[in-house]
This record gives structure tokens, C-alpha cells and sequence, in this order.
């Protein structure tokens, strides 16, 4: 069972993420320089009326190697582009012991049969959803304005709105693969309050699911001008037992941008995938 269970990480890690090569080598004149030139990440934050401004084009941090090896191809570049993905990409639930995630009993029998009946997808390149956008290991970029946060994704080139101008949820949102979005600040840190969110879309790489009635809170600090923290949680009584929080970092990613980049371009492994 674990033999099928990793194999299916590894093949839904071959998925194309890829990142692009980015608009190289353009001086922003607004990022702090060392003297030698070179960005200083370890700068004051920026702020505008008051709030750290969030903006820049920033990536998620790696999880270290041994977290993550044995998920990976081995040999391969596990079709996510130069740097190695964060542990909860790939699972979510990774801070658990394997078998003792906190499901509830009829979710843990339909994820158990899955896994023991791996099915081949229609497609590897499903639409983006959350909160695998976050910990995609990929560039984003985050354009804050006084009614809205824009999150601007290069993985598929797709973005998210985050409106911050008070309005509410909706009272009965269509279940999409985004979501409805609205955030606060809580002193120097961002919420994001998101529903709406289909169940046809997974919490992670491995497939860990969900239902429509989950909800993601999204809290984000900028502690200098070069690092961003994020502490993300699930929250979904139907599927899960309690719920869940993962904590991770971002790396700005100065004097650069996100380009286009589709999963579908050039994508060839789907035929090559085993299951049903």
C-alpha cells in the first residue's frame, strides 16, 4: 500500500509546473542596494498608509532535501522547474504520521480506495486552485491596492483578487476553483478569508481532499524588505477532523517579473502515466 501510495506522489510530481526563465537583469530603482549594488533583502519592509506594502514577485522556500526525496523522480527534474518545492506541496498533511491523518471515516475509506486504484487523469493540467497556488514553486507576484490584493500567478498565468474594500462573502457562492476572497489587516499581518472552493479540486499534489464547504485562511507578514511568512489553514469539518495549519516562507525575488507560462504547452507525460 505505501509502495502505491508514494508511486502516485511521484508520478503526480511530474506534472509540468515549469517556471520560465524571468525578465532578467531590470533594476528596479525602488529596491535598497547594498554598497556593492546588490539587493538588500535584509532592508525595512515597505509600508504604505501605515501597512507593510506585500508587493514584489515572490517564491516559496524549499523544504530541506530530506523532507522531500522521497517523493522526487529519482534523476529527474520532477517537472517543477529549478528549485526543489516545499514539503506541503506535495502533502499537506505531512506533518502527521503516514495513516494517522486526522480524516474523518468515510473521507479516510474513499481516499484509501483511491490510493490502492490509482486512476490515470483526463488531463495533467487541471485548473489552479488552493492552496496548492500558494506553495506552487513557481514565482507569483502580489500587487497590493488600497481596495484590492492581486496575486498574479506565472504557473498557468492565471490571478486571484483579494478585496480589502469591506465587502462580505456571498451569502451562497458558486463553488469555483479559486474561490471568493476577501482580506484584513491584523495589526501588521494580512488575512485572507476564502470559500466558495469546488471539492473537484485537491488540498496537494498527492490528492488529499476536500469538500465545498472548506474554508482557507491565509495569514501573511512581510518582516523585512526579502522575506515574507505565510501561515496557511484548512479548515473542514466534513472532511477532516480538526483543522489543519502549515507555516512557510517566501523569498522576494528582486529586479525580476512573472512571464507567461502554460501547463499544456509541450506537456507529453500523460500517455506515458500507468492507472486505469
Amino acid at each position: 500500500m505505501r509502495n502505491k501510495y508514494v508511486w502516485t506522489f511521484c508520478v503526480l510530481l511530474g506534472m509540468p509546473l515549469v517556471g520560465g526563465a524571468q525578465w532578467l537583469n531590470f533594476r528596479d530603482p525602488g529596491t535598497p542596494r547594498t554598497s556593492d549594488g546588490q539587493p538588500n533583502l535584509s532592508a525595512p519592509a515597505p509600508r504604505v498608509h501605515g501597512k507593510p506594502d506585500l508587493s514584489g514577485v515572490w517564491e516559496v522556500e524549499s523544504s530541506p532535501k530530506k523532507e522531500i526525496e522521497r517523493y522526487l523522480l529519482p534523476g529527474g527534474i520532477n517537472g517543477l522547474g529549478e528549485d526543489d518545492p516545499s514539503k506541503y506541496f506535495i502533502n499537506f498533511l505531512s506533518d502527521f504520521p503516514f495513516g494517522k491523518e486526522p480524516f474523518q471515516p468515510a473521507a479516510a475509506a474513499a481516499f484509501q480506495q483511491k490510493m490502492k486504484n490509482p486512476q490515470k487523469p483526463p488531463t495533467l493540467c487541471l485548473p489552479p486552485t488552493l492552496p496548492m497556488a500558494d506553495l506552487f514553486p513557481v514565482p507569483f507576484k502580489i500587487v497590493q491596492t488600497p481596495r484590492s490584493v492581486l496575486f498574479l500567478y506565472e504557473a498557468d498565468t492565471f490571478f486571484r483578487q483579494i478585496y480589502t474594500d469591506g465587502r462580505k462573502h456571498p451569502d451562497d457562492p458558486q463553488p469555483s476553483w479559486l474561490g471568493y476572497s476577501v482580506g484584513r489587516w491584523d495589526g501588521d499581518w494580512f488575512v485572507v478569508d476564502t470559500i466558495g472552493l469546488t471539492d473537484r479540486g485537491p488540498v496537494d499534489v498527492i490528492g488529499h481532499p476536500r469538500s465545498e464547504s472548506m474554508r482557507l485562511t491565509e495569514r501573511m507578514h512581510r518582516r523585512d524588505f526579502g522575506h515574507m511568512e505565510m501561515e496557511l489553514t484548512v479548515t473542514d469539518p466534513q472532511t477532516y477532523t480538526q483543522p489543519l495549519t502549515v507555516k512557510v516562507n517566501f523569498r522576494l525575488l528582486p529586479d525580476t517579473d512573472v512571464i507567461e507560462s502554460f501547463c499544456s504547452e509541450d506537456e507529453q507525460d500523460l500517455p506515458h502515466m500507468r492507472g486505469q
